[in-house]
């Protein structure tokens, strides 16, 4: 049942973030196109670089849409962690589009400023007015925007939210230098632009630097990470935590942990642990989507001289050449092998007899543990009776 809740989930998202883009973009191609029209009708260049700017959260909403058709989709063979870097590299890409166009911007309002001042545009109560509803609009789409970004977790939304909002300062600006020009200041208009076009750059070099980061497997912050790590120590059976790696795709994130848990647990024990590990995170943090837990029964500090240790098959077949004159080795039904502390640990189980005489039974065991940690890399043997 959680798998069709979280299906119907991420359904339910991806529509709501189309949906928004969708609004939002008309509203942008019908704002952006009329400031620019009432801009060279109405002598501003502050708004017609409103107007432009307008049309590039335009072009931004057609990434998003782009990133919310294919971002969304579910991992496959050549995309194992699924597609949500496609929303990392379309931030990027938004991010240097507005660094661009700001620089544009900001040439054209110097060269008037200072080069030819005849240039300098004049506009009038028109593009005031215009001016003024814009601020209204994108202020109103903006939150809309940021609602759904928050619910949908989606960082590429929460960018062109953002948008949204400069739009709205930068339609303030124009505002202000408008104004400025109706009050016989006729150059505070290429201010305005400079401004907005500061602005608009800004925003672009945030998006782009956060993207950045992402594509370059940056970590979470460490408040982050403190509460993964809060999280893996509460959970019964852990003793330890390490090894803690994490980086983000998309509007997910994604770790890996090495647990330290009871050296004498079984595999199937410690294997439970691990499937804790990964379902907690996954419900107590909101943003991780996949976790990686591998299970550690010591300190790191011993995994060099363990690493040196035989495998079974050498191992047995060894102690089968020290037992190979005593006929209790060949009762043996079971053998353990617990590699602890940079040497090896063996455990054997054996039939109980209890017909034999306990004291020739206890000559046998000592001498099959003697020979066994005759092998410099045994440190202890111990043998065990089962039942029948």
């Amino acid at each position: 049942m959680s798998g069709t809740a979280d299906t119907s989930n991420e359904t339910h998202d991806a529509g709501a973030k189309q949906r928004v883009t969708l609004i939002g973009g008309a509203i942008n191609l019908v704002l952006g196109l009329g400031k620019i029209v009432v801009g060279f009708i109405g002598q501003s260049q502050a708004l017609i670089v409103d107007g432009i700017h307008s049309l590039s959260d335009l072009v931004s909403d057609g990434i998003v849409l782009l990133a919310c058709s294919y971002g969304s989709r579910d991992a496959d063979g050549d995309h194992p962690y699924g597609h949500g870097r496609i929303e990392t590299v379309a931030s990027a890409g938004v991010g240097a589009m507005l660094l661009l166009v700001a620089g544009g911007f900001i040439y054209d309002a110097i060269q008037r400023l200072l080069i030819d001042p005849d240039a300098l545009l004049v506009p009038g109560w028109l593009a005031l007015s215009v001016a003024c509803a814009s601020i209204v609009i994108k202020e109103g789409l903006y939150h809309y925007t940021r609602v759904v970004a928050k619910q949908a977790r989606s960082r590429l939304l929460e960018v062109n939210a953002w948008h949204h909002r400069s739009d709205a300062l930068s339609s303030l600006v124009v505002v202000g230098g408008i104004a400025g020009v109706l009050m016989g200041l006729p150059w505070l208009d290429a201010v305005a632009a400079i401004i907005v076009a500061i602005m608009l750059a800004h925003v672009g070099l945030q998006f782009a630097w956060q993207s950045l980061r992402e594509l370059v497997d940056t970590a979470l912050t460490p408040e982050e990470i403190a509460d993964i790590e809060s999280v893996v120590r509460d959970i019964d059976g852990v003793r330890d935590v390490h090894g803690l790696r994490t980086r983000r795709m998309g509007q997910d994130a994604l770790a890996d942990l090495h647990v330290v848990v009871d050296p004498r647990l079984s595999v199937s024990e410690g294997h439970r642990i691990s499937e804790e590990v990964h379902d907690r995170l996954m419900r107590d943090i909101r943003d991780v989507n996949d976790v990686l837990v591998h299970i550690e029964h010591e300190d790191p500090v011993f995994d060099e001289a363990t690493f040196e240790l035989p495998l079974r098959r050498d191992v047995e077949r060894d102690l089968n050449d020290c037992w190979a004159d005593m006929p209790a080795a060949r009762s043996i039904e079971r053998m353990d092998l617990h590699y602890m502390e940079g040497a090896l640990e063996v455990e054997i189980h054996l039939p109980w007899q209890p017909d034999r005489d306990p004291a020739a039974i206890r000559r046998e065991l000592d001498a099959l543990a003697r020979q066994a940690e005759s092998l410099g890399y045994v440190s202890t043997c111990r043998i065990h009776f089962v039942g029948r």
